[in-house]
């Protein structure tokens, strides 16, 4: 394991945490300062709007200065940076590294910026710094650029599992978001990083925000925790698929340097050396779809090779030449241009050699054999799902895994002797061709969760309608039998597998 980055001066950073609490440099107060509109053109990548607002104000308030300097990335005048952090001082910001001095004014070295979220602890906050975005510095980012909150962070987080747990590893931790966050509900973290830059960042976010209980370790992917195993893993990997080509950017927060999507593979594979019995290891990731098969089976058959439970959701998907021109973008090189255009043959001669059509990405949680846990294989798109509203569903899929090791750890007499009752949030709708009296179409929705949408036939229907935790599956499918005049045997074997799916599903819940 390769020595750790100098960590930062605890001094310096206390004084800034006191600072930034002092001045309320929060999430609300920002939205205050440079109103609704502008904030909602930051979350676009526009900030132009909240630029405008800040010239238009009179005052010294020191969240606008802070505003303008750390999150817009503007330069400040060194008195207004004075009057903002009165104990940290300008000195103490050039010598922790948040800025430097330009004459008169200070120019910033580093996005930091608030953050809120809510898990199933409650609501939180934390202050973020990583490196400058493209909004700041005005060109393409630079190869060990280090991400702040961005949209994949923020759907891993709102997907995590939040059991208590000894002990978690955060593999590739960035500028540490992951990590503060199974800090909340794991004893111990070990948060790993092949950049020396990203783990910098990492560590002064842990002390800015005052959290103690995470290992910072320097090393590739497993290699810093080798012979260790942890109860829950999660990782938002360098999985982006880049060719291997000179010229071509690697940019060290989304390239794993690997050729294809074999970073995610080894990731996958790994996973099985580390996790403690029942451990569960939560990742985002994208698969290649190649002329040889399906993407999603593809993941399958990595999963196969690590002998682990697998719950798979493939989220969307592009094509070759769409997944080219979103991730060139995303570096800051702008279409139109010749780097574009290099760049982009460059990405379409390397799908072209290996075959490769199409790109997925989705989610993969992943768990290792236990006692008392089922057997778990689930591969499925769900095109669409989650994504910005991931906040919260850590607890959905917490409850989806409870709820597959109940149903598959009892039998179908078990099944039909159990009680269950309809998820408050389900609701039923049915349509009709005109002028028929039975529905042509019914379908159950979820109103949380996944917000899944089943279509259902009517027997299945009267069951779940029928479920309200006074009968038992096998008394409500025996009354449904005799109604609807069918045989009750035939009923069951038809229902007792549908029921099994709504309740890992969360339409039917048990005691």
């Amino acid at each position: 394991m390769a020595a750790l980055p100098p960590a930062p001066d605890a001094d310096l950073v206390a004084r800034l945490r006191d600072d930034l609490a002092a001045a309320r440099f929060t999430v609300d107060r920002l939205t205050d300062v440079w109103g609704p509109d502008a904030a909602a053109a930051l979350f676009r990548g526009q900030r132009l709007p909240a630029e405008r607002a800040l010239a238009s104000r009179r005052d010294r308030d020191p969240v606008a200065t802070l505003g303008a300097l750390l999150v817009l990335g503007l330069p400040v005048p060194a008195d207004r940076l004075a009057e903002a952090l009165p104990a940290l001082g300008v000195d103490g910001a050039v010598r922790l590294g948040l800025v430097e001095a330009a004459g008169e004014l200070v120019r910033p070295l580093l996005d930091v910026r608030p953050y809120s979220f809510v898990d199933a602890r409650g609501v939180g906050s934390w202050i973020i710094a990583s490196d400058l975005g493209e909004l700041a510095t005005g060109g393409a980012l630079p190869e060990h650029h280090v991400l702040g909150i961005g949209g994949a962070s923020t759907t891993l987080s709102g997907l995590l599992v939040q059991r208590d747990v000894g002990s978690a590893l955060d593999l590739g931790t960035g500028s540490g978001v992951q990590a503060l966050h199974v800090a909340r509900h794991a004893e111990r973290v070990v948060a790993t990083d092949i950049s020396e830059r990203a783990l910098q960042l990492a560590r002064l976010n842990a002390a800015l925000n005052g959290v103690t209980n995470i290992e910072f370790r320097h090393g590739s992917l497993f290699e810093p925790v080798a012979g260790e195993r942890f109860d829950h893993i999660v990782s938002n990997p360098p999985f982006v698929i880049t060719p291997r080509t000179e010229g071509v950017p690697a940019y060290e927060y989304r390239d794993g340097g690997m050729v294809g999507d074999a970073l995610v593979e080894a990731v996958v594979r790994g996973a099985a050396e580390h996790l403690t019995p029942g451990g569960i290891a939560q990742l985002l990731g994208n698969w290649e779809y190649r002329a040889d098969g399906d993407g999603l089976s593809r993941v399958e058959r990595w999963i196969d090779g690590a002998g682990l439970d697998a719950w798979v959701i493939e989220r969307d998907g592009s094509d070759a030449a769409g997944y080219a021109e979103t991730w060139i973008r995303d570096g800051g090189t702008r279409p139109g241009t010749p780097e574009f255009e290099r760049l982009y043959a460059a990405w379409l001669d390397d799908f072209a050699a290996r075959g490769v059509s199409a790109v997925g990405f989705g989610y993969l949680t992943l768990r290792a054999p236990a006692e008392g846990t089922a057997p778990l294989r689930r591969f499925e798109r769900l095109p669409g799902a989650i994504g910005e509203n991931a906040a919260g569903l850590g607890t959905a899929v917490d409850a989806a895994l409870a709820a597959h090791d109940w149903q598959g750890g009892r039998d179908d007499a078990a099944l039909l002797a159990s009680v269950l009752t309809v998820a408050p949030d389900v609701t039923e709708e049915r349509s009709y061709w005109p002028g028929q009296p039975d529905p042509a179409v019914i379908t159950l929705r979820q109103g949380s969760g996944f917000g899944r949408s089943v279509p259902v036939d009517t027997a299945t229907a009267a069951l779940v309608g029928a479920s309200d935790g006074e009968l038992s599956v096998g008394a409500i499918v025996a009354a449904l039998a005799q109604l609807l005049g069918v045989d009750e045997a035939a009923l069951t074997a038809q229902l007792v597998p549908v029921v099994r799916q709504l309740v890992v599903d969360g339409f039917l819940r048990h005691d």
